[in-house]
């Protein structure tokens, strides 16, 4: 014999019978417990904060200014001391000589530099000169390979 009720009834009806008469309190408890997850195993929600920064391995990858700004003040400082005072890669000495400075350069001479040589080797200033095109082409790489390297 099937009984119907509104929910309400439904909730008075079921909170007097007993669903386990034959199952002891703690059984009872760890039943429901098991019931909450299902029989599928569970882990907790913490997550565990970083105290330091990455292996630079396993930071995201990113353009040098993303990657410097992710750096403290004193973090960027050292390394371009560390710049300053290591040997100089091949193409890092190139690109000095392309913009004709001195590998101590600051970087903000490095930009001055780049924006002269930016202005006398524009096409509108030599009206299409292929030699001009040419070191004005030099002179964005030679400044594209001081960034990504930090000098400036």
């Amino acid at each position: 014999m099937y009984l119907l009720f509104c929910p309400e009834h439904v909730k008075e009806y079921s909170k007097g019978y007993n669903f386990a008469p034959n199952l002891s309190d703690p059984v009872t408890a760890r039943y429901q417990r098991e019931a909450a997850s299902g029989s599928r195993q569970t882990w907790g929600t913490s997550v565990n904060r970083a105290t330091e920064a990455p292996l630079p391995s396993t930071a995201r990858s990113g353009s040098a200014k993303a990657t410097n700004a992710r750096k403290s003040a004193v973090e960027r400082g050292a390394a371009k001391a560390d710049l300053q005072r290591r040997k100089l890669k091949v193409l890092e000495a190139k690109a000095f000589e392309t913009l004709g400075l001195s590998p101590d350069a600051t970087p903000e001479e490095i930009r001055s530099r780049y924006k002269e040589r930016l202005k006398m080797h524009h096409p509108d200033a030599n009206h299409g000169d292929r030699n001009s095109e040419d070191k004005l082409r030099a002179s964005i790489d030679a400044h594209r390979i001081l960034k990504l390297n930090g000098f400036c």
